[in-house]
């Protein structure tokens, strides 16, 4: 059973949130049977629903034969707990259903002690304990002879709980920060080769893995789900101009991603931040293309970090309406529209890319000779040739490299006197 409260903005715009939490429990393994859905100016304290609506749902519960109720908003636990009474069958938030999610999904080390930290972060402070049930050991010697006033109920489970939750927490950052250090080790050895990296963000299941393999042939897990992708994958790619550039596909955001996700994928997430371009693709075929927009950025926003420029991928072009691509190509100032599944603007997006790539600028004059054919494949790789012409002694190149390549090339440098 869903149910959520609708408080601010259209009814429209309540049916979409409604229709991606259904999608969201699918997504988890859950069957739909109904729902409902309450306007107030806010959720009800105590029920989160109001006393009426808590009712009308609780008689739906009894006649669908429902399990579960999956609410359209983060509970507070007295929230939880009031409207359990009510319903008497398990309800849970769409906080703890995104963690479900992602905890099905997460397939990597770095992946799995993430979500475990983002599940142990939203269950700290929900920890309730109800009477003498959950007193574990005497604070006193009872028995012992230690007089009276000596006996007391002792740590109770639940302080016991809270501490081990800490201690399992504070092992998982660490854990995360020494995978970090593997995953920076390997950024720094690209950047140190000076090739760019393109990270591919968006609204999950906009098409972002799909459009990755369309790019590099990759062939990365492609599903009609949500959360598809937590762990991120990267591939290199090459631009029309022969340069080579790194391609990351990452983890999908949402309307409302919890907090603790966000603070847990952050090291994942700096693959964005991290980037000299990033692709921002949206689904042109989602009711609420530019609600997905707004919901990626407030999500970037948080990261803290530098959001490089931004290119907007509209995908799904073949089954998205005209009219709603018009509207999008019109308010984003770097747009591209494409169809990931038949290729349809491939192309153009390759021009684009290496259009907004940054340039190398140091510019050199270089004659290699044939039994160095290495050095010549570095100079196309990862710089940009203005001429090239085979000569006696070997190859003569105009090129614009980056400082690094060029100081290995110093000594084949035209006019450069042989030692």
């Amino acid at each position: 059973m869903l149910a959520a409260v609708w408080t601010t903005g259209t009814a429209t715009d309540a049916e979409n949130s409604i229709r991606e939490l259904a999608a969201l429990a699918e997504t988890a393994g859950s069957q739909i049977l109904d729902g409902v859905m309450q306007r107030r100016t806010s959720p009800d304290p105590g029920t989160y629903l109001g006393q009426g609506k808590a009712e009308e749902l609780r008689v739906i519960v009894e006649a669908t034969g429902a399990d579960t109720v999956v609410c359209d908003g983060e509970l507070s636990p007295s929230q939880r707990r009031g409207l359990e009474d009510k319903v008497k069958v398990k309800v849970i938030d769409r906080t703890a259903l995104i963690l479900d999610i992602f905890a099905q999904h997460a397939k990597s080390k770095e992946g799995k002690a993430q979500v475990e930290l983002a599940q142990y972060e939203y269950l700290l402070p929900r920890l309730r304990g109800w009477g003498e049930s959950m007193s574990r050991q005497a604070g006193g010697q009872v028995g012992a002879g230690n007089g009276m006033g000596s006996r007391g109920p002792g740590e109770t489970k639940i302080e016991l709980d809270r501490r081990r939750i800490r201690t399992k927490m504070a092992k998982l950052r660490r854990e995360i920060a020494a995978m970090k250090t593997s995953r920076v080790t390997m950024r720094d050895s690209r950047r140190r080769n000076a090739v760019p990296a393109v990270a591919i963000a968006g609204y999950t299941n906009a098409g972002k893995s799909s459009l990755l393999n369309r790019l590099t042939g990759a062939g990365v897990l492609v599903e009609n789900a949500l959360f598809a992708t937590l762990d991120p994958t990267i591939r290199r790619a090459m631009a029309p101009d022969g340069r080579e550039f790194t391609l990351a596909d990452t983890v999908g955001f949402v309307r409302s991603l919890p907090t603790q996700l966000v603070e847990a994928f952050r090291s994942t997430l700096e693959e964005v931040s991290d980037s000299d371009l990033l692709l921002h693709v949206v689904d042109g075929s989602h009711p609420d293309p530019e609600g997905q927009i707004s919901a990626v950025r407030a999500v970037l926003a948080e990261l803290k970090g530098d959001v490089p420029k931004e290119i907007v991928v509209i995908n799904k072009i073949d089954a998205a309406d005209p009219e709603v691509i018009n509207r999008i190509v019109l308010r984003e100032p770097r747009v591209i529209a494409v169809s990931a599944r038949s290729g349809e603007g491939i192309d153009k997006l390759l021009d684009l890319i290496q259009e907004e790539l940054p340039r190398p600028d140091v510019e050199i004059d270089v004659l290699v000779p044939y039994d160095r054919g290495d050095l010549v494949s570095k100079i196309h790789e990862r710089g940009e040739v203005l001429t090239s012409e085979h000569v006696e002694q070997g190859t003569r190149i105009n090129a614009r490299v980056n400082a690094g390549l060029a100081h290995l090339l110093a000594s084949y440098r035209v006019g450069t006197p042989v030692a």
